[in-house]
């Protein structure tokens, strides 16, 4: 057991003044970390032990899912990062750094970086020690510190420059038994966050800069999430705003025929498509094929949506560039021969002056909804309508690339789509075999052929997740931990510290209390009963005990729960066996490791 006079809280009355949300206020106030920068915090010891606590929870599930713990450098050779697929994609978001010596480098060319994960490291690691289809399968992980140069961090640990991760990575003899893993991993993170007493989803999630074949996001809801999740509950359909499809287009959905030719108008000083449906013109927005440039791999291509609809860029990355962005007006121009607000893509119109400049033309399946519309001229101050979608559009082909709205129908039942906010706390990815052929990172198979390995990684943000649960997790006076992962799951209060009596009760308690298998800390500060209340709830331990004078004098102490408002008065001679009841009960509602 520990004593608060001897231990190390630090609480605040006020929130520091760039806290902007609740768990960031709280993490202060509470005295679990401490500011040191922009992005970067010292854990504290209450914050440490709570870390610590998440962090057994997360090795035991691992390990329960066939994890293989190790550790690896936190400074790279930047030649790992290079050799590998995404370094013009990660390259802005990773710290770098020369040693002494690296003064012939050039600034763009850094000798060492600081990790941000481990792909990179552990594929080739993978190369060298994995041979045979006898070494397979295996998931090695780590729970280490991580670098990410945030442009903006904010929000506390939400997002940081330097944070904690646990960051796994399988590797497979083919296919099906990556798959094998990864649900495995699957499992296990489930199993993770219900034992920290959080609420979560699993969600369907678009893979990203991690490239890969499907992976899914683990959500903390909470309104000051930084992702949102589109979802139902008559199916448990659940994905990321990023991934997130729907219904809203039929199947069997039949192309509408055209309703007249396509009929050139002028709209001079429309370049909106707020400006199309004000008068004089009056088209809807719905009636409207929105036309927007990208530039994919230095090649522009096009994108059509309906002129009430969203582009989820995210999606893009289903067309296979390895890089893309919006196109400038600079680089439309040439290629389209107008400005924006004036593009379209019907035949015969595109190429003006260079038909072959465009890498193709990708329509969202939901224009066909439109059927005939509008939609620019390619000149400037001019527009098309009567625009048919099977016969006018030079489409290349189609896809899902807008972002999908509450309420529009679920892809599995067709109830309405439910949406709510996030907060990350873990991604799992299947990767294929993107990293492995990288790296040659092969294996001979039963037939001494030659295989790549195929690989899935997964991270859980460690030091995110402790945030999560404050942001989840309290009221107006502070913290509310769950049992498992509270930095004490006991908190003795001692009113009066000099009265033997009391001292000595509380030592029994806490001993009771222990022996049942809680974290017990006894506050026996010289403090007023007012100040050791505030700072109980703020600090949020799970189960108070109270022991004062008067109490004592009427033969009680008293039990509380931190999250709820009674209280209970319980004789002091049956104290002890009481309160071991309450520990033992609590340890038996939190879900452990079967």
């Amino acid at each position: 057991m520990n004593h608060w006079s001897q231990f190390f809280i630090p609480t605040l009355k006020e929130s520091p003044a760039d806290a902007e949300i609740a768990s960031h206020k709280l993490l202060v106030r509470a005295g679990l970390v401490r500011k040191l920068g922009g992005g970067l915090y010292t854990h504290m010891p209450l914050g440490l032990r709570v870390i610590h606590k998440i962090t057994q929870i997360c090795r035991e599930e691992i390990n329960a899912g066939g994890g293989i713990e190790l550790w690896m450098p936190h400074l790279h050779p930047v030649e790992n990062w290079t050799e590998g697929p995404r370094w013009n994609l990660a390259r802005e978001i990773m710290f770098r750094a020369d040693s002494a010596g690296a003064g012939k480098r050039a600034p763009a060319e850094p000798e060492f970086v600081l990790g941000p994960t481990h792909e990179e490291i552990i594929t080739p690691l993978a190369k060298t020690e994995i041979t045979s289809y006898r070494d397979l399968p295996k998931n090695f992980y780590q729970i280490s510190t991580k670098f990410r140069n945030e442009i903006r961090p904010r929000y506390g640990l939400m997002r940081a420059r330097e944070f904690i991760m646990m960051d796994a990575y399988s590797f497979d003899a083919d296919d099906a038994a990556a798959t094998q893993n990864y649900l495995r991993m699957k499992a296990a993170y489930e199993r993770f966050f219900t034992r920290l007493g959080v609420q979560f989803i699993a969600v369907e999630a678009d893979t990203g800069v991690m490239g890969g074949n499907f992976s899914h996001e683990f959500m903390v809801p909470a309104e000051v999430g930084d992702n949102d999740v589109l979802y139902c509950d008559e199916s448990g359909y659940a994905a990321n705003r990023e991934k997130a499809a729907s219904a809203l287009v039929p199947a069997d959905l039949a192309d509408a025929a055209p309703d007249g030719a396509v009929e050139e108008f002028a709209t001079p000083g429309v370049t909106t498509i707020a400006q199309l449906e004000a008068a004089p013109h009056s088209v809807p927005a719905g009636s409207q094929f929105k036309t927007l440039i990208y530039i994919g791999d230095g090649k522009p291509f096009i994108v059509i949506l309906r002129g009430n609809d969203e582009l989820e860029e995210a999606k893009l990355g289903a067309l296979g560039f390895n890089l893309f962005r919006p196109a400038t007006p600079e680089e439309i121009v040439p290629v389209l021969g107008a400005k924006p607000g004036s593009l379209g893509a019907v035949r015969g119109t595109l190429g003006n002056p260079n038909p072959t400049a465009l890498a193709g033309v990708f329509a969202d399946h939901a224009i066909r909804l439109v059927g005939n519309g509008v939609t620019g001229a390619n000149k400037d101050g001019f527009h098309l309508r009567h625009v048919n979608v099977a016969r006018d559009l030079a489409i290349t082909r189609f896809g899902d690339f807008r972002r999908v709205r509450e309420g529009e129908p679920c892809p599995v039942c067709g109830k309405p789509l439910k949406l709510r906010r996030g907060i990350e706390v873990g991604h799992i990815f299947k990767l294929g075999t993107k990293y492995s052929e990288r790296y040659n990172a092969v294996y001979t198979d039963a037939q001494k052929q030659s295989r790549p390995m195929v690989m899935g990684c997964y991270g859980i943000g460690v030091s995110r997740s402790m945030q999560a649960i404050i942001e989840q997790s309290h009221d107006a006076d502070g913290i509310i931990w769950p049992w498992t992962v509270a930095p004490f799951q006991v908190l003795v209060c001692l009113l009066d510290p000099q009265n033997e009596e009391a001292k000595s009760v509380a030592q029994k308690l806490a001993a009771a209390a222990e022996q049942a298998g809680a974290d017990v800390l006894i506050d026996d500060r010289e403090e007023r009963p007012g100040v050791k209340f505030k700072d109980a709830d703020l600090i949020g331990i799970p189960l108070r005990v109270t022991i004062g004078g008067k109490g004592l004098k009427e033969g009680v102490v008293e039990m509380k729960w931190r999250a709820e408002k009674e209280l209970a008065k319980v004789p002091v001679g049956v104290a002890e066996s009481h309160l071991a009841t309450l520990v033992r009960d609590a340890w038996e509602k939190a879900p452990r490791v079967k």
